[in-house]
């Protein structure tokens, strides 16, 4: 059935609102008075209890008037407060009310005097909403309702609809028990339960379509819609017990999202991430070339992390997956730890504590230094190694610092030419070098060799970069005086068992990777991440991509916009407008960036497009994806 014939049914509490409208006007009513809480959470007691069937609408409002105490001058502020809660959806696709609004009919068991006004702006007229109307004494305060309206009747909704005598298929969209028996009552062909707002599993369970917001009803019906594709169909595979508010922000932006704990070895993962539209790891999850050949849907990699080298983001590119990190997140984090343990160690502060937990009191000043004076020898002058090096000099130490690139000092920061003059002049060694492989192994025996005797050593950044057996042995012959380790060249997937050779020495703090793991970065982390996903995936932006040329887009209201990823060719650009112009398709703007593999061109357009555009763009020589934003 084409869509000119249908008709939809449309609720209002709940579902073309945020809200219930009699709970709201509870709250402006009763705020000053001493029982509103209570009051309050009663009314919203006896409304579930109507919408869920499980008492008469009818009594639902008889009971919920009588506690309201409202005036008829009441109304015009709640019609205000209500348009400030139009639910998301339905006002991103206000476009729709306007277009079919001959087919659209509101019929609720609330009030005409609030909903004529908040859907008239929706291009829906009073005579086709069907609602109750309030009753009032002479001082203008509501009493009561129309008692003759069928719709203050237990069911009313049947018998409103099957007076109003639709031609067509009938569709109606709610969120309760009065909406779907409509359906039942075979007088509408299809129910669509309404979640974006409240989940009432009843109303859900009697559906013929669960539609967590407006886009999905849309794209069922193939009806016009603010963007292509519904954010409830794209899916978001969390692992590594990633923040929970990173699953609350991307559930709260519509996506359906799944949050494990742990990480997911090549094979099982293989298999999970075939029908996954985005990614989110940290550290331990490894995509490799197999698993992102198997993601024919993957559009992006979240890393909640700073490192990347557990992702193939050569081969992520090549199928036009694009990566983003959180490079900046935890830095504070990190530092905040490495001058803690600078501290600790100094002062031989973990030997003192065992000592004390083993019940025995040893006082003494040996082995027990100032920080003040001495020099920190930083490996890797990144964000993490310049913001150390501004509070280590605070607390009154020398900053030396080596980089493999040119770095700016910071301070009185002095600049080592080789790792060996660092080594040789610092009390404290601590690194923070990034994960290129080429940095294995790079503190060895020969280096450790090469410290002050004595000397202490801090590594913070990636397991691989010290020898631990160089270091288990430098330790037992008293050339390092202590260590702090927080990384290590294998670490398990989850909590449990571990060991290591540094296991047992009393001048070593173990800490399992958590480096970065404090409460702040990870809430930092978890708004970081999912902002850069949300805004590719709603946007085309690919601002911040660590494997991806950077496009930074304007949002626009009223044009379509493709987003093409290809091989970096010459002609590709002239083989896409020319599918534009062969289709009349005026190109109101177009973003393109490159680099030596991937050219990525977003174009936005000012008129409708039809499925034979979609299908010739895709066909273009050297596509490697295609995605209709909106």
């Amino acid at each position: 059935m084409v869509a000119a014939q249908r008709k939809y049914v449309f609720d209002f509490d709940s579902t073309l609102t945020r809200v219930e409208a009699l709970d709201v006007l509870a709250e402006m009513t009763l705020k000053d008075k001493d029982n509103k809480d209570e009051v309050v959470r009663e009314i919203q007691k006896i409304t579930n209890l109507g919408i869920d069937g499980d008492i008469s609408f009818t009594e639902s409002l008889e009971r919920r008037l009588r506690l309201l105490s409202a005036n008829k001058e009441d109304l015009e502020a709640l019609v205000d407060e209500l348009k400030q809660k139009i639910s998301k959806s339905i006002a991103a696709n206000k476009e729709f009310f306007e277009k079919y609004s001959d087919d659209i009919y509101v019929i609720s068991c609330g009030f005409k005097e609030f909903i004529d006004p908040i859907v008239a702006e929706y291009n829906i007229p009073s005579e086709r909403v069907y609602a109750n109307t309030f009753t009032f004494d002479g001082n203008g305060n509501i009493i009561g309702f129309d008692e003759k309206n069928v719709l203050s009747q237990h069911n009313g909704k049947i018998a409103c609809l099957r007076d109003m005598n639709l031609e067509g298929e009938v569709q109606v969209i709610g969120d309760g028990y009065s909406d779907y028996v409509m359906r039942e009552a075979g007088i509408a062909h299809k129910f669509f339960a309404y979640t974006e707002n409240v989940h009432r599993h009843k109303a859900a369970d009697n559906a013929d379509h669960i539609t967590p917001n407006l886009d999905e009803f849309l794209y069922i019906n193939k009806l016009p819609r603010n963007i292509s594709y519904p954010k409830n169909r794209i899916k978001i595979l969390l692992l590594e017990n990633v923040h929970p508010i990173a699953f609350e922000n991307l559930s709260k932006d519509g996506f359906s999202v799944e949050l494990v704990k742990h990480s997911i070895p090549e094979e099982e993962l293989i298999e999970k991430i075939k029908d996954v539209h985005v990614l989110g790891i940290r550290s331990k999850t490894m995509v490799t070339q197999k698993v992102l050949d198997a993601a024919d849907k993957l559009l992006v990699v979240g890393a909640f992390c700073i490192g990347t080298t557990q992702i193939d983001l050569e081969h992520a590119k090549k199928k036009g997956v694009v990566v983003f990190n959180a490079p900046y997140s935890n830095t504070r984090s990190v530092v905040e730890l490495a001058i803690g343990e600078i501290i600790m160690l100094m002062r031989s502060v973990f030997a003192r504590s065992t000592e004390l937990h083993d019940g025995n009191w040893q006082k003494t000043a040996a082995g027990s230094r100032e920080v003040r004076g001495k020099n920190l020898g930083i490996v890797g002058y990144g964000n993490i190694g310049k913001q150390l090096s501004v509070l280590a000099e605070a607390l009154g130490m020398r900053v030396y610092y080596y980089d493999v690139n040119d770095q700016l000092a910071l301070g009185n920061a002095v600049k080592c030419n080789t790792l060996e003059d660092l080594l040789n002049v610092s009390d404290v060694v601590t690194l923070h070098v990034d994960d290129n492989q080429a940095n294995r192994n790079f503190i060895g025996s020969r280096e450790i060799g090469q410290m002050k005797k004595g000397a202490m050593l801090i590594n913070l950044s990636r397991g691989f970069v010290v020898d631990i057996d160089a270091l288990a042995i430098a330790l037992e012959e008293g050339q390092i005086a202590g260590a702090a380790i927080d990384v290590y060249p294998e670490e398990p997937r989850s909590n449990g068992a571990f060991s290591t050779k540094l296991q047992g020495f009393p001048n070593v703090i173990l800490t399992p990777h958590v480096g970065g793991s404090t409460e702040e970065a990870q809430r930092d982390i978890a708004d970081f991440v999912p902002n850069k996903i949300m805004d590719y995936i709603n946007s085309g932006n690919t601002v911040d991509a660590v494997n991806f040329p950077n496009i930074r887009l304007p949002k626009q209201n009223n044009a379509h916009r493709f987003l093409h990823i290809h091989k970096n060719v010459p002609g590709i650009m002239a083989k896409i407008n020319e599918v534009l112009a062969k289709f009349d398709l005026n190109i109101l703007s177009q973003y393109l960036s490159t680099d030596s593999d991937v050219g990525y061109v977003i174009t936005d357009l000012d008129k409708e497009y039809n499925k034979d555009v979609i299908k010739a763009l895709k066909k273009v020589d050297k596509t490697i994806k295609f995605r209709v934003l909106y």
